[in-house]
């Protein structure tokens, strides 16, 4: 094999790589936005169903219960703009919002941990959510551009 015909092979190996990587990457993102926003929307529009899973003891009643409205349209935001920025091109955009997006279930965790909340709920839902999302951002980042 001359070396001409091994660079063309190794190059064409290491673009089908870049490509399965830059989808992997991708479909994570849209999946990750999709489910934060149907998250987003359903504590925006039936609250209970969504709350009990969340892991807190409690929740809010009356008047605090305004926060369910809080946090589903910052949940939902967040997925939109992940939507938004894969739409325009910008990858690397989106790879900084998911490592920055991932401070907000580890936030979460955190909140249910110091308020006496279910461990489970704390390191299986949302700390899962932040690894996955902050994963998702650094393999964006990663990613290397295929040579023209």
């Amino acid at each position: 094999m001359s070396s001409t015909t091994a660079t063309t092979a190794t190059t064409a190996t290491g673009s089908r790589a870049h490509t399965l990587r830059a989808r992997t990457a991708t479909v994570l993102a849209v999946l990750l936005a999709l489910g934060i926003g149907y998250v987003g929307i359903g504590y925006m529009f039936t609250p209970d169903s969504m709350a009990s899973a969340f892991g807190l003891p409690e929740w809010p009643h009356g008047g605090a219960a305004a926060f369910f409205d809080t946090k589903g349209i910052r949940d939902l935001a967040s997925g939109i703009a992940v939507l938004v920025l894969l739409a325009a091109g910008h990858r690397r955009a989106v790879g900084l919002l998911l490592l920055v997006d991932a401070l907000v279930p580890l936030d979460d965790a955190v909140n249910i941990l110091s308020h006496h909340g279910r461990a489970a709920a704390a390191y299986g839902i949302h700390g899962a959510t932040a690894v996955v999302v902050a994963l998702t951002g650094l393999l964006i980042l990663t990613e290397r551009r295929p040579a023209a």
